[in-house]
């Protein structure tokens, strides 16, 4: 009888799964458990400026209500000096605030997709877009990326799933979790390919900021794509480490006719929703320049915890930390001796550390284990330790 009240769309199983119920009863326990997969930002021990952060929301003019669908033009003017300082000129037209980058994908997927059309994503990558195109009643295939001393897309097989329903190729850049970002060879080739199909580029841009390796070859935005249309994502929660703010954008690119089209389209979409609140609005250009501090925080956090795991693991051949370019984590390929999941149990259990088994993110082979650059370096020094005696 249940299952004929609620929509068909939400059939995902809600049990927790057998790590989930592992971990609680290690915590009823009391045991104490070193979180390798911290991806918070709030919870993860960066200092923010308070003062600057709460003052900002002091504006008198978030107590009047001025719905404006894309944004108001002062929030949307940050956003565009944000890609003025990395290089980008956006004009404030293209630009949609959001309430998230989920928010995003949930509008475009409206934008571009009839019910039973197709987006394309990548595998592996983190496990979102399946739940958000299904509930707009999209379908996802996926398109493979390949790991030869480092990740890129393999584009052959990207243009084999495309079909008649194909409607957008979402790419992630830098991609969770493996941390690769897309190559200029990479980009013209879907670029033409968008062109020549009629399918739009989704370009989730959200951990951009923090890169890992330098590569000449690097695309950092699509942004000043013009030969397909393109919609780049990202937000507060990433750029500034503030996912408690609740505020993401979309910015529009391609040809001028193609552009006009969607922002027309894109506008009633917002019309209908207006979730952006205004008080985050009129903070937003304070929030991203306090926010430059805090990302100062996580770059070197990251870089210093993949050095030390690199460093930690350096003198053991059954295992390898995979090339990551960017983002906030870190992949370790250990011996298929065991699966993920049986991995990440032990780990649990006899070691109170916890990480993340790759079968998470759709990886196609076993045994990956996925570990977060944000976590605070005395407790992965000390996870990690513990992991390599484990191994």
């Amino acid at each position: 009888m249940t299952k004929r009240m609620f929509s068909s769309r939400l059939h995902w199983d809600l049990r927790p799964n057998h790590l989930a119920r592992a971990l609680e009863a290690r915590r009823r326990s009391g045991a104490q458990i070193l979180d390798l997969t911290q991806s918070n930002p709030t919870r993860a021990g960066f200092s923010y400026p308070a003062g600057e952060i709460t003052g900002a929301f002091g504006d008198p003019r978030a107590l009047v209500y001025e719905p404006a669908p894309a944004g108001l033009p002062a929030a949307r003017e940050a956003v565009m000096e944000y890609y003025s300082a990395h290089g980008f000129v956006v004009d404030p037209s293209r630009i949609f605030l959001t309430a998230s980058t989920s928010e995003s994908y949930a509008w475009l997927f409206k934008l571009l997709a009839d019910p039973g059309d197709e987006v394309l994503a990548p595998r592996p990558s983190y496990p979102l877009f399946e739940f958000l195109a299904q509930m707009e009643s999209v379908r996802v295939a996926q398109y493979a990326l390949v790991y030869h001393d480092g990740w890129s897309i393999d584009t052959d097989a990207l243009t084999s799933a495309l079909t008649k329903r194909t409607r957008a190729i979402v790419l992630v850049n830098p991609n969770n979790p493996t941390g690769s970002f897309v190559k200029r060879g990479e980009l013209e080739t879907l670029v033409a390919l968008s062109a020549e199909r009629g399918i739009a580029l989704i370009s989730d841009e959200v951990f951009a900021d923090y890169t890992l390796e330098p590569d000449t070859e690097r695309i950092a935005s699509l942004a000043g794509v013009e030969g397909a249309l393109t919609f780049c994502l990202s937000g507060l929660s990433k750029v500034a480490g503030m996912p408690q703010m609740k505020l993401g954008w979309i910015v529009t690119g391609g040809p001028s006719v193609l552009r006009t089209a969607a922002a027309e389209r894109l506008e009633l979409i917002a019309d209908t929703y207006l979730s952006v609140g205004t008080p985050v609005q009129h903070a937003l250009p304070t929030l991203l320049a306090a926010g430059e501090n805090v990302r100062r925080q996580i770059t070197a956090r990251i870089h210093r915890n993949l050095a030390d795991l690199r460093a930690a693991t350096g003198s053991h051949p059954s295992m390898q930390v995979l090339q990551v370019e960017g983002g906030w984590n870190a992949i370790l390929r250990v011996p298929r001796t065991h699966t993920e999941e049986e991995w990440c149990l032990d780990l649990l259990e006899n070691a109170s550390v916890l990480v993340q088994p790759g079968y998470f993110y759709d990886f196609e082979s076993e045994a990956f284990l996925v570990l977060s650059l944000l976590t605070t370096p005395e407790t992965f020094c000390e996870g990690v330790r513990r992991l390599l005696q484990r191994l």
